[in-house]
């Protein structure tokens, strides 16, 4: 499948009404998953699971923090320069972020694998 079939299309969006509400949208996915965890970091702490369990959540929270530390500030400096009217190259911090969210979804798929079989 083409990269350009995966791209998020509407018609009648132009591409800084689209990186506006990207922003407002990932900020909020953002902190519910700070959100949660918290709540997972505290539920381990208080009964502590099994090593599986532990080692996945680590991942996911440490994957997360990469996330909002490094690729989102990345993808928000470019997104700013295009909202102000310029024009800024494009990212390969998107696929860093596609890539990110992907081993999320299998460390937290380990970590539900992990609490449910303890």
């Amino acid at each position: 499948m083409s990269a350009q079939l995966l791209k998020f299309r509407t018609p009648g969006l132009d591409l800084r009404a689209g990186l506006a509400v990207g922003r407002i949208v990932f900020r909020a996915l953002n902190r519910v998953e700070m959100g949660w965890a918290a709540i997972i970091a505290v539920s381990l702490v208080a009964k502590p699971p099994s090593l599986v369990a532990v080692s996945a959540a680590t991942v996911s929270v440490c994957l997360l923090a990469g996330q909002l530390g490094v690729v989102r500030p990345a993808l928000n400096r470019r997104s700013d320069q295009v909202l102000a009217g310029g024009d800024a190259p494009r990212s390969s911090m998107h696929r860093a972020y596609v890539a990110i969210e992907a081993t999320k979804v299998l460390a937290l798929s380990t970590l539900s694998i992990g609490l449910l079989s303890y």
